[in-house]
């Protein structure tokens, strides 16, 4: 009986809510008329959004009510209300999720309020049936399971009401998809022109200014070689030694637009590589769907030591070819800049890089141990911004967890065809 009084005030409690939320469906029709004379006179046409978005957001109330109730959610399909008023105003009208939500509301308008009205009159009847003919008799419940029944009879109601058709759901998604892209293509564009800049500010403050001044050395030997040989000498050597330092920083430019080593070595022996140069203990593991070779290192060798041999002995490219290049340099900054912010800011002496193959693509994972607190989204640092963009600009998905006190873990996932 105890239990089945907790059911049925749970069941009329969500009840009590549809029915509040029926009478706000029921001011929501003034609204609406409201709004319709305003958008027929043309000057009041910009409400008819914001209205719109005030009925989505009574939808998802409900939407979030049935599924806290039901336990499955209830997808939702809206088509975005961005761009210009005209623009606007042209979706809020013919988004099928609206006239969706519109038959909702006048509908929950009724039931919500009808609903809650009849669970009323049963708690009056089952305290007193039940409390005899359970309470006294020791039977099972009769009269309270009909409130649960009710509460279920409201969510059917607008679970059927507020799914979207398949139809409408693949037109939000397709909606969604392009806003997707038109977002992460204004990030690559943005990350290409960052990426642009920072190439002319090293050859404008590195190899420029070097092979000035080689220039200029080279000048003044020129002058003193018949009058001051050895001046001349001396002129020549600190040349030649100017040069060798504009060399170094063309090769730095080259390597920050697409490292060499991922050429040479694959992206194993490039990944490895920055372990070795970053200052932490780094532990590098490669693991490949298809690896067979038996020994477990994924190294293709046989012979269990986890090391490569040669730019074609790279463990993600034994069974299949290489990732494209892009993807392939994507992991590589990925890995250079988790590394770097591990040695920087997080206090760790130990890292650990993953680099697995999976039939969609490719996944990378750093860890580190050190004292986390690394935020996501755009705060995190121009680097961790610079990292997303990067890996947004393939389709790609960056997770971030950085509990305070560590560890901090960034998985990073780049699709890609083998």
């Amino acid at each position: 009986m105890r239990e089945a009084i907790t059911d049925a005030a749970r069941a009329w409690f969500h009840l009590l809510t549809g029915a509040a939320l029926a009478i706000l469906c029921q001011l929501m029709a003034g609204v609406a008329l409201f709004t319709a004379f305003l958008t027929l006179t043309v000057l009041g046409a910009g409400v008819l959004p914001e209205s719109v978005l005030l009925l989505r957001g009574l939808a998802g109330l409900e939407r979030r009510r049935t599924a806290a109730r039901t336990g499955v959610p209830v997808p939702a399909a809206y088509l975005p209300l961005e761009g210009p008023l005209p623009a606007r105003v042209r979706t809020a009208v013919t988004d099928p999720g609206t006239h969706r939500d519109l038959i909702w509301a006048a509908a929950h308008a009724v039931y919500g309020v009808a609903l809650w009205c009849v669970s009323l009159v049963v708690w009056v009847w089952a305290l007193l049936v039940d409390g005899v003919w359970a309470g006294l008799a020791g039977n099972r419940p009769v009269l309270l399971p009909v409130i649960g029944r009710l509460a279920a009879l409201e969510t059917d109601w607008s679970r059927a009401l507020l799914t979207p058709s398949p139809s409408a759901a693949r037109d939000a998604a397709l909606a969604a998809r392009v806003e997707q892209l038109t977002a992460t293509r204004a990030g690559a564009i943005a990350a290409h022109g960052a990426e642009l800049r920072r190439i002319e500010r090293d050859l404008h403050d590195g190899a420029q200014a070097r092979l000035v001044a080689l220039s200029m050395r080279i000048g003044l030997a020129k002058r003193a070689y018949d009058s001051d040989p050895a001046t001349a000498r001396a002129l020549l050597d600190d040349a030649q030694e100017q040069a060798e330092e504009a060399l170094a920083e063309l090769r730095h430019v080259v390597r920050g637009i697409h490292p060499p080593i991922l050429t040479d070595r694959g992206l194993t022996g490039a990944v490895r590589a920055l372990a070795a140069s970053s200052g932490l203990e780094v532990d590098v593991s490669v693991a490949d769907a298809g690896d067979g070779d038996g020994d477990g290192d994924g190294d293709g060798d046989g012979d269990g030591d986890g090391t490569k041999d040669s730019a074609t002995a790279d463990p993600l490219v034994i069974h299949g070819p290489r990732a494209p290049a892009a993807v392939e340099a994507a992991a590589y900054f990925v890995v250079a800049e988790a590394l770097t912010n591990a040695a920087k800011h997080s206090g760790a002496a130990r890292a650990s890089v993953a680099l697995s193959r999976r039939p969609a693509g490719l996944r990378v994972l750093v860890r580190d141990e050190g004292r986390g607190g690394a935020e996501a989204g755009e705060r995190g640092g121009s680097g961790l911004t610079g990292m997303r963009r990067r890996v947004a600009a393939l389709d790609g998905t960056v997770r971030l967890t950085s509990p305070p006190g560590g560890p901090t873990v960034i998985e990073v996932e780049l699709p890609c065809v083998w």
